[in-house]
C-alpha cells in the first residue's frame, strides 16, 4: 500500500472539491494554492496511483483528454462546453435505456454526455 503523501492528498482534494471532472492541467492550477511548487508530473503519478487505489476514476469523453473525479459519486453522467471544453456533473439518469437497444441485444451499461456552453461561456 502507497502511504498518503501531502501531494497526493491535496490532489485528491482538489478533485473532490470541484465537484466536476478535472483534467490534469485544472488539478495542477488549483492545487498550486496550496502546493506551489507542484509539477504535472507529480500530479500524472498521483492521479493513476488514485485510480490504482479506486480513489478517482478517469472520465474519458471523445475528442478531449480523460478528466478526472471522485469515484464516490455513483452512476451520472455528464456535460461538455464546447467552449472551453470543461465537463460538468449531470446528476439526473433517464434510467433504463434497454428498450432503445435493438431486439435480442442486452444492454449492460449506458453513459450520456450532453453537449452546449457552460454559463460562463
Amino acid at each position: 500500500m502507497e502511504r498518503l503523501t501531502r501531494q497526493r492528498q491535496a490532489i485528491w482534494q482538489v478533485i473532490a472539491d470541484a465537484g466536476r471532472p478535472l483534467s490534469p492541467q485544472e488539478v495542477l492550477a488549483l492545487a498550486h494554492v496550496q502546493m506551489p511548487n507542484l509539477g504535472i508530473a507529480t500530479v500524472y503519478r498521483n492521479l493513476k496511483a488514485l485510480m490504482q487505489s479506486g480513489e478517482v476514476r478517469s472520465v474519458e469523453l471523445p475528442g478531449i483528454s480523460p478528466r478526472f473525479e471522485v469515484l464516490s459519486q455513483g452512476h451520472h453522467h455528464h456535460f461538455q462546453c464546447t467552449s472551453c471544453e470543461r465537463v460538468f456533473d449531470v446528476p439526473a439518469c433517464p434510467g433504463n435505456l434497454a428498450d432503445l437497444a435493438p431486439k435480442g441485444f442486452v444492454v449492460e451499461a449506458h453513459s450520456i454526455t450532453l453537449y452546449g456552453r457552460c454559463n460562463d461561456c
